[in-house]
């Protein structure tokens, strides 16, 4: 529940610390004074959005903290699965800067708006005068009869059955899109496939088979100058190969009177090896090269379909070209393969699906059981608050696909009159029959939810005296078990708190401000006196407003 609310530099609050008690706490104060100030500025702890019209002081930073007492509260697993720090006392922290910027702050950790409101959602109920809306609110209207008949579990049951059917059904239509387009480019994929496959290309062949061209293209003369090397070396008068037979010959004869002339002999030996080798192959290269015209015209074609399918693929190496083929049997292997992945996953949708329509199934029935009795709950309730002849009913029809609540859709149906037609609760019900009935449903799901602070924002529109008096009753009713925050107008509300604040405005020469401070008994007397009379109550509003707080 709230502990401690800290605002600075929020609209017309330039520093404001305010208590709050475990029960009902009630806020009062002049019309603009700055109470429901104070619910925007805890709305930005609860994750709602805001801007830089927030800054009272553009200058500075807006800074709003707020001091939860999580103790009693099942919040251990949400702290861990956000990777957050958990304490029984948690501060929340939201700072908006002077470009609007935004952070978020858990016990000091940054989180996400996300994380916040997913935190807030399970500590905070804020109901505002124009709250009333929540009523065409499908998931609202669900969470009454499920809180009614306490389907917590077989709701989360549910929600992982939906997911698991959501998730496959949507990799089932997004594998089918892909088969789709796929097939499309089935033929294309398979032409160029077959293209590569039949030119059975090998790395680096390009290079070698340019290399072979040259050479057969300029065969004759490549064999003259071959056949004018091996003369030089081999057969010439005073050839290389018989020069350095006798030079070795004489190196042979001067190693006989000292080993230092052997390591010459010995290299130039080496040498003349390597000629004779050259001399060698050089003869048979010549021998072997012939102009072949046929095999130029072979290799020329070859070469003919590397380049095009280089061109066409807009690559530059025939590797490149293996790998594109790679790639493409791959696809083509994908192709083949979505029949049976979509076979596969078609039977997961229709398993989880099944699944999630019995668990439906549960759920529908469990609350059409709790209907009737929600009815009469809430009717029972209305009576209270003024309203004899109130009706409503719950109206539950089958929804055809399966949604994240279940198949069920409710439709809320009332009418104030006796003997009058339950039609449609926005058409027929005025603001102060719409306040007394959101009150009624929020006493009940506060009896069933385990929910730390509910806050009243002004529910008491359109209402007066007598009715008054029996929503403070509701309201304190729910203060026994609950945190309750009540903002009003009403003394017979004012009057039923544990704790009362009171908000008002002090000016300066130059400027206002906001300002709040906890009542005491005497306080609270001349605060409800006012509110039943007029600035300067008469002894009577006193005297009346004492039998209030008694009462």
């Amino acid at each position: 529940m709230l502990k401690h609310l800290s605002i600075s530099n929020y609209a017309l609050i330039d520093q404001l610390e305010l208590d709050f008690s475990n029960q009902l706490n009630i806020m009062t104060g002049e019309t603009g004074a700055g109470k429901s100030i104070i619910i925007g500025a805890l709305s930005l702890v609860l994750g709602e959005r805001a801007d830089t019209g927030v800054l009272r002081d553009n200058g500075g930073k807006c800074i709003v903290e707020a001091t939860f007492n999580l103790k009693d509260f099942d919040f251990k697993q949400f702290f861990k699965e956000n990777d957050l720090d958990y304490e029984d006392i948690t501060l929340i922290r939201r700072e908006i800067n002077q470009q609007g910027k935004s952070r978020a702050f858990i016990n000091d950790t940054p989180v996400n708006l996300n994380t916040l409101k997913e935190m807030s959602n399970q500590l905070v109920d804020v109901h505002s005068q124009h709250q009333t809306l929540k009523l065409k609110d499908a998931g609202f209207r669900l969470s009454l009869l499920d809180a009614s008949a306490k389907n917590g579990i077989l709701l989360g049951s549910y929600k992982n059955a939906f997911q698991q059917y959501y998730s496959a059904k949507k990799r089932l239509e997004d594998l089918v899109s892909k088969e789709t387009e796929s097939k499309r480019d089935e033929d294309y994929f398979r032409f160029q496939f077959n293209e590569l496959d039949e030119a059975t290309l090998n790395p680096g062949e390009e290079e070698n088979i340019e290399s072979e061209l040259s050479s057969l293209a300029h065969a004759e003369d490549i064999k003259v100058n071959l056949s004018k090397a091996v003369y030089l070396l081999n057969e010439s008068d005073g050839n290389i190969i018989q020069q350095l037979e006798e030079c070795s010959a004489l190196l042979r004869e001067v190693s006989k009177y000292s080993e230092q002339f052997q390591s010459l002999k010995e290299r130039l030996d080496s040498t003349l090896i390597e000629i004779k080798d050259i001399s060698r192959e050089a003869d048979m290269e010549q021998e072997a090269l012939q102009h072949d015209p046929e095999k130029i015209s072979e290799l020329s074609q070859r070469l003919d379909i590397i380049n095009h399918l280089l061109n066409k693929h807009h690559v530059s190496k025939v590797e490149e070209l293996i790998s594109l083929k790679g790639e493409l049997d791959q696809k083509l292997q994908e192709i083949d393969s979505y029949d049976d992945d979509i076979e596969k996953l078609r039977k997961e949708v229709n398993t989880s699906e099944k699944k999630s329509r019995e668990i439906a199934e549960q759920l529908s029935s469990k609350r059409r059981e709790v209907a009737k009795k929600l009815e009469s709950r809430v009717e029972e309730i209305l009576q209270k608050l003024g309203m004899p002849n109130a009706t409503i009913k719950l109206e539950i029809g089958k929804t055809e696909e399966l949604t994240p609540n279940g198949m069920d859709a409710v439709d809320f149906r009332f009418t104030a009159n006796k003997g009058e037609e339950a039609k449609d609760i926005q058409k027929v019900a005025s603001g102060g029959e719409l306040s007394r009935l959101m009150l009624a449903l929020k006493s009940i799901l506060s009896g069933m939810k385990n929910l730390p602070t509910v806050i009243f924002d002004e529910i008491d529109t359109g209402v007066s005296g007598g009715i008054a008096d029996k929503m403070g009753d509701i309201m304190s009713s729910m203060g026994k078990g609950m945190q309750v925050i009540c903002i009003t107008h009403l003394p017979q509300i004012a009057s039923k708190g544990n704790y009362h604040l009171f908000v008002y405005k002090e000016e300066s020469s130059d400027k206002t401000f906001t300002r709040i401070k906890p009542l005491t008994q005497g306080e609270r007397i001349l605060e409800i006196a006012k509110m039943l009379s007029s600035e300067k109550p008469t002894q009577a509003a006193l005297d009346n407003a004492r039998d209030l707080l008694v009462n």
